[in-house]
């Protein structure tokens, strides 16, 4: 599996251009699912120049090592003149509809598949039945 993580918002608190605060288990979450093999981390980035080096670096400093920086295989070198388009499994980006889950629960839904079941186009969730009422019975 291959996912791709922004680092401002996602890794650390927004501060850009500077680096943010560390968000709580979000390092140590990325490295112990590359410890389990069970994926790739391809860290996708708005970050150009000396300040993805920087957030590359950061990231390094702490034991956290990137399959691939901005692109979807480490050999591919990024043209900024066309999309950065990923090819990757899953996406974490505190820009997710629904914002930025907790960290543990990232883990939980990578770890047991369920952040990768799709969601069927059109798909819109019942509303749970209501019990009719005594004069809707009676009259139904």
């Amino acid at each position: 599996m291959t996912i791709a993580v922004d680092f401002d918002g996602t890794i650390v608190t927004h501060a850009y251009p500077q680096i943010g605060k560390p968000i709580p288990f979000a390092i140590e979450t990325l490295k112990k699912l590359q410890r389990e093999d069970m994926c790739q981390i391809i860290l996708y980035t708005c970050r150009e120049g000396k300040l993805l080096e920087d957030a590359v670096n950061y990231c390094r400093e702490r034991g956290l090592e990137f399959y691939a920086v901005n692109s979807s295989f480490p050999e591919e070198t990024p043209d900024m003149r066309v999309s950065r388009k990923m090819d990757a499994d899953v996406f974490i980006d505190d820009h997710n509809l629904g914002g930025l889950p907790d960290w543990g629960v990232i883990y939980q839904m990578i770890h047991s598949g369920k952040a990768l079941q799709p969601v069927p186009h059109g798909y819109e969730e019942e509303s749970p039945k209501r019990k009719k009422s005594l004069m809707e019975r009676l009259f139904a």
